[in-house]
């Protein structure tokens, strides 16, 4: 039905059927539907697909000319979409209990019978790691094949302009159309990579309605330092290998975390799978401790009868790459000694330094190399089994804006799977 919309910002917004009209006035036609999705990210487009297959009228909104480029960069352009060993452990929240009711209702395996069903090949990469044969593209066409299915309209290019709730109904203004229904989910993910299109929307449709917002910040993302770690670390760029890494206090926001995985030295800092892991704990003004060797290895090598007459340099490269042995070596200026001629001191200090290796990260390299955004809409605000506000009947907030992240390794596409799936199956009539 045709009516006109108020367009004075600095007026309340009404409605008004009146024929009457003024330069204050636009006209709009108003469409209806069961469920609105605004963002046809993952969790979007899995949600609307849902929905429709269950009989419901789904209306999908995106601002993005092409849709799912977040899944189509994902993991190398492979897309790591779930994780065989998925629990609410693999996740950060102020409520760390939160995941467990979606996870329980759809598991990693349930979306594996999806991916098999539409013959999509895909492989183990590492601790359970999924990725797609072929090519990320292959997960998006099956989300949009789902939603085909439901008979969803999805509707993009289309910037969303205002969210309004009126008589127990969800309107979303936009150019030139005005959408309503009884539910509304939000699902237009976080702040990473803005380049893309990301943006705080669903936090500020949060805070619109009054409700709570836990301060977000980039996760699974690079650090960068600014003291010199290493005498000149661009001759380091590109040298990787396995640590021990951790960071993070028990009691400060997401705790205390410990990873054994690859790390990756840049021109700007530390990187790779153990730095991702770690800077989702890592707290500003704190250290991370790296382990880059074992102490029990390390101890058990250089106390054997045949070290004695190597050098330090030619002991370490057994662990680590030969230009990172030889550095080790030169901060205790041991370079090129044979072991036998270390003092007990200085032997002491190189096993301390290996294994208990100490450094306070200036930050992170930000938003534009995050993988996940850390905070969001506080779960205290959201009931675990439908992920429905707990304030306003029928609004709905899934996947990463969510206060909800993962671990490295596909956890992040499973959470957007699973809470799409209660949300969908949730909706009120």
């Amino acid at each position: 039905m045709p009516f006109f919309y108020k367009t004075d910002k600095n007026s309340s917004s009404k409605y008004n059927t009146s024929t009457i009209f003024t330069e204050e006035w636009t006209w709009y036609s108003l469409k209806s539907y069961d469920l609105i999705v605004v963002g046809a990210g993952a969790a979007g487009l899995f949600c609307a697909g849902i929905a429709g297959q269950l009989g419901k009228t789904v209306l999908l909104i995106d601002h993005a000319k092409v849709l799912g480029e977040k899944i189509r960069i994902s993991g190398g352009g492979r897309c790591n979409f779930t994780n065989l060993n998925t629990s609410h452990q693999n996740f950060l929240s102020m409520n760390p209990h939160f995941v467990k009711s979606a996870l329980a209702q759809y598991s990693s395996q349930d979306f594996i019978e999806l991916v098999k069903k539409y013959q999509i090949s895909f492989h183990e990469k590492h601790q359970g790691q999924l990725f797609c044969d072929d090519s990320a593209k292959d997960i998006i066409q099956m989300l949009l094949k789902e939603c085909e299915l439901g008979q969803v309209e999805i509707l993009h290019p289309v910037s969303v302009e205002t969210v309004e709730q009126t008589d127990g109904l969800w309107r979303v203004i936009t150019k030139p159309d005005v959408f309503e229904a009884k539910n509304l989910v939000i699902a237009t993910g976080g702040l990473p990579v803005p380049a893309i299109g990301a943006s705080d929307f669903a936090l500020q449709i949060a805070k619109q309605f009054g409700m709570n917002v836990i301060e977000p910040r980039p996760a699974l993302v690079p650090l960068a330092f600014t003291s010199q770690i290493f005498s000149a670390i661009e001759d380091f760029a590109g040298l990787s290998t396995k640590v021990h890494i951790s960071a993070g206090k028990l009691k400060q926001r997401y705790g205390f975390g410990q990873f054994d995985e690859d790390l990756l030295i840049t021109h700007k800092g530390l990187s790779g799978p153990a730095v991702l892991q770690v800077s989702s704990y890592w707290i500003e003004g704190e250290p991370i401790e790296i382990a880059w060797v074992s102490k029990i290895a390390l101890e058990n090598l250089l106390a054997q009868d045949s070290s004695r007459l190597k050098t330090v340099d030619q002991l370490l490269i057994e662990f680590l790459p030969a230009r990172l042995a030889k550095e080790f070596a030169k901060q205790l200026g041991i370079h090129g000694k044979k072991w036998a001629e270390i003092a007990k001191k200085t032997r002491q200090a190189l096993i301390d330094l290996l294994c208990e290796w100490s450094v306070k990260p200036a930050g992170t390299l930000g938003w534009n190399k995050a993988e996940v955004m850390l905070g969001g809409v506080d779960t205290k605000e959201l009931d675990s089994k439908t992920l429905m506000s707990r304030r306003h009947a029928g609004l709905f907030f899934i996947g990463e804006c969510v206060d909800v992240t993962g671990h490295l390794g596909g956890h992040n596409f499973q959470w957007a799977w699973s809470s799409a799936y209660v949300c969908a199956n949730n909706l009120s009539i």
